[in-house]
């Protein structure tokens, strides 16, 4: 789990995991707000990681020790019922070859909310692209015969790997990720989103994640 001053998202994410996970490692790339204290209280194995989603969630990979992984953004929370289709998904000998995401969803009631939620929803069925906002369920072989995240992606990280990993390799789990809406409400529904879109064509284009961080913000 990658975090940057997420002391106020983090414990409802960690809550949601409850019991289920054997070990959560929280890659922390430089927190002012005191995330890494709030991790450790709540049981987290903390790391200190360099700033950039690809190198923390490489290195929460290279230090966590089970045979699957879930890579989890510090501000989703993972719905009821998401520990069995996960242990369910990892059961199956078939799966060791494949990943799995969760169903997008907002802690919003805002109708611009269901909207974005079915333009993922799409966006997944017929593009084969989901985000690291929906969490990755992968094995850790297929994860490193991948090569896993790229340390040196600050951005796209998530649609690196999962292009990667390409659509036969991915399975929708349907449960819910519910991300916080805090960003849309912040910057505009229409304005996000199409912040976002400009991120991914423009790096499907061939412009450098690095350039792109500043036009995407954190």
């Amino acid at each position: 789990m990658p975090t940057l001053n997420a002391a106020g998202t983090l414990p409802a994410t960690l809550a949601a995991l409850g019991g289920a996970a054997q070990e959560v490692v929280v890659a922390d790339g430089g927190s002012s707000d005191g995330t890494p204290t709030v991790a450790a209280a709540l049981g987290a194995r903390v790391l200190a990681a360099p700033r950039g989603r690809g190198a923390q969630l490489a290195a929460g990979a290279q230090v966590a020790r089970g045979d699957w992984l879930l890579f989890l953004h510090a501000d989703t929370v993972l719905a009821p019922g998401w520990a069995r289709a996960a242990a369910g998904f990892a059961a199956d000998p078939a799966n060791a070859g494949r990943a799995a995401y969760f169903r997008f969803a907002l802690d919003d009631p805002a109708p611009q909310a269901r909207r974005l939620e079915r333009l993922v929803a799409w966006r997944c069925r017929w593009l084969a692209l989901p985000y690291g906002d929906q969490g990755l369920l992968i094995a850790r072989r297929l994860y490193e015969s991948l090569g896993g995240f790229r340390p040196e992606l600050p951005l796209m990280e998530d649609v690196d790997l999962v292009r990667r990993l390409g659509r036969r390799r991915l399975v929708a789990l349907d449960v819910p990720a519910v991300t916080s809406a805090a960003r849309w409400r912040a910057q505009g529904w229409k304005r996000r989103s199409a912040r976002n879109l400009a991120c991914l064509a423009l790096w499907c284009l061939g412009v450098p994640a690095r350039r792109l961080a500043p036009l995407y913000g954190r």
